[in-house]
């Protein structure tokens, strides 16, 4: 038996034991041969690492690098036409410099007391997002920056902009949009009072120190409260990891308690954070997460705002190249409004709608 690593698990290895979540849910049971779909079950719970039985070894020999018969002709994929675009690269550079200013004043905040000027901050996020640009294009540059290790800043910027973008799918009014995008900002600053060797701990953390960081929402709560800002941004900090099904932190409050704000941000949170990389694992494909979202999403978060979330953010992967998990790449060119997590691919000259393809799902982008 050995404890093998989230981001070293696959598909065939045997669970040699029970796997519950932090909220003593059970995951996965022991004897559990995992497959694709358990052990994103397990990303998406952060589990960071499993005990497997040692009879039991991935096979990963004989992969061929050789794209199957019936992939999709190499045009040069959607993601690497972003990445070399000059629209992408003023982004990353803007992006990154932002961020670098947001540490010291975030700090600031939090360390010194310093105050919050709400406009400032919220104009040097909406100024990353240029007049010509939609909600896709931002979703396509955050994407396509995944190279990058995520923490508290980078994190915080991701969920200002995806919020900044959310709200304007929920048709906000304009003063709304701003506060919704300085709570998707501010919602982790309670990350800086934890200490950080737990923040960036690769390892799974003791009880005792997962209870340390689940206060950070409380604690960015009274940092923030004394503040001359909108209460909503308070309330997105204290209620970001509430869910709507009472199994949230750190009141474990149920759907009509939880500010509607928080209800937003915690959607923008966790999406982010699944589909970034983090220490003990790479970026997970959107197309899984809106998979985990479908499942489980309608218990834990607003209706209305994760449907409307699901439609537009899955609609903003048109026209990206994605791998099968039977090695087949193609384009994704229609949406499945029954389940966006299964859209309709052409892979050169043919078509898989993944709706009617129950073993078929998409693995990762190209």
């Amino acid at each position: 038996m050995k404890r093998v690593r989230i981001s070293d698990l696959r598909p065939g290895m045997k669970t040699a034991e029970d796997v519950f979540s932090y909220n003593n849910q059970m995951i996965v049971p022991r004897g559990s041969v995992l497959d694709d779909k358990m052990i994103t079950r397990l990303e998406f719970y952060s589990v960071l690492a499993v005990r497997i039985s040692d009879e039991t070894d991935a096979d990963d020999e004989g992969a061929s690098e050789q794209a199957p018969s019936g992939s999709a002709e190499r045009t040069e994929p959607y993601s690497k036409r972003v990445r070399e675009s000059k629209e992408f690269k003023k982004f990353e550079e803007s992006f990154l410099k932002t961020t670098e200013t947001f540490k010291e004043k975030f700090k600031d905040i939090a360390e010194s007391g310093g105050e919050i000027d709400s406009r400032a901050m919220v104009e040097s996020v909406t100024s990353l997002i240029a007049d010509d640009m939609t909600g896709g294009n931002v979703f396509d540059m955050l994407h396509n920056m995944r190279q990058y290790d995520d923490f508290t800043y980078m994190h915080s910027m991701n969920v200002a902009l995806i919020c900044n973008v959310f709200a304007k799918w929920l048709g906000m009014r304009a003063a709304d949009v701003d506060i919704l995008t300085l709570g998707g900002l501010l919602h982790d600053i309670g990350k800086l009072k934890i200490p950080d060797n737990i923040i960036r701990k690769p390892d799974k953390l003791s009880p005792a120190e997962y209870n340390i960081i689940k206060t950070h929402s409380l604690q960015g709560y009274n940092i923030l409260k004394d503040k001359n800002i909108d209460d909503n941004v308070k309330q997105c900090a204290l209620m970001h990891h509430e869910r709507c099904d009472g199994s949230g932190y750190p009141l474990g409050l149920s759907a009509d308690k939880i500010n509607n704000y928080a209800k937003i941000v915690a959607i923008a949170d966790v999406y982010d954070a699944m589909t970034a990389a983090r220490i003990y694992r790479g970026p997970l494909c959107p197309f899984k997460v809106i998979s985990i979202f479908e499942a489980e999403g309608l218990q834990k978060y607003d209706g209305h705002y994760i449907l409307t979330f699901l439609e537009h953010v899955a609609t903003t992967y048109m026209n990206n190249r994605v791998r099968l998990n039977n090695g087949m790449e193609g384009d994704v060119i229609f949406m499945n409004r029954n389940q966006y997590s299964r859209p309709m691919l052409q892979c050169g000259d043919k078509f898989i709608d993944l709706s009617r393809e129950p073993d078929l799902y998409i693995e990762t982008f190209v």
